[in-house]
């Protein structure tokens, strides 16, 4: 099955208002620049060297989302490279990414990574923890970042009762602040959920945006 196929029928099975973002990350930018040329425009990757080495060899108008655990100190090499920073896990993150936007002269839109997944080894706020961030507008302080919205995982199961329990706890906790009038949030419009295997139950609890990499690529080449 080529990569070209595999987009348009993702395409064809995603409903209105539904994005995709081609997760690229250990595949190469021939295979990058294939999904392209069937009109993908969002890739996902989750290293930042393996970001940049990919960028010159790319077409320039796609729009990176980085979706791994973003380190600390990568943080300013990824400055004005991305469209949307998936996974921002931590106050402390945040504001570093806030600070080197403003050195950097970008904004830089990010989502907020909520963890409610069994998993330990997973990032992210804590529900509890998210909501309170928002409720005390500790968002206000931020001069350079955009918080678009919400990025979350479901366990690592079969179990798809559980997979659709944790994406409607993820998707719970987004409308709670995008619903919240006292907050008058603009663009807070985004929730990313929903992997190859799970991403039409992640849809079906709300999501606007699902990360499908093996489905397209096939198995990672490390």
């Amino acid at each position: 099955m080529s990569i070209a196929s595999e987009i348009q029928k993702l395409q064809a099975e995603l409903p209105e208002g539904v994005r995709l973002v081609a997760v690229s990350k250990f595949h190469p930018a021939e295979a990058v620049v294939e999904a392209y040329a069937a009109g993908q425009r969002l890739f996902g990757e989750s290293r930042v060297q393996e970001l940049l080495q990919k960028i010159p060899l790319c077409p320039s108008d796609i729009q990176w989302h980085f979706i791994g655990h973003l380190q600390t100190n990568k943080v300013r090499q990824l400055m004005g490279k991305t469209a949307l920073i998936e996974s921002v896990d931590s106050e402390r993150l945040l504001e570093l990414i806030d600070s080197e936007s403003a050195r950097a002269g970008v904004v830089t839109r990010v989502l907020m990574q909520v963890h409610v997944a069994r998993e330990e080894t997973k990032f992210g706020f804590w529900p509890d923890e998210f909501l309170e961030y928002f409720r005390a507008r500790k968002f206000e302080t931020l001069k350079a970042t955009h918080i678009c919205g919400v990025m979350g995982m479901a366990s690592n199961t079969d179990d798809m009762d559980r997979v659709r329990a944790d994406f409607r706890a993820i998707a719970d906790v987004f409308r709670a602040i995008r619903d919240d009038s006292a907050l008058a949030l603009r663009g807070f419009d985004t929730l990313s959920m929903g992997m190859s295997g799970d991403w039409p139950v992640a849809v079906e609890e709300g999501a606007s945006l699902v990360r499908v990499g093996t489905r397209i690529f096939g198995p990672r080449q490390y």
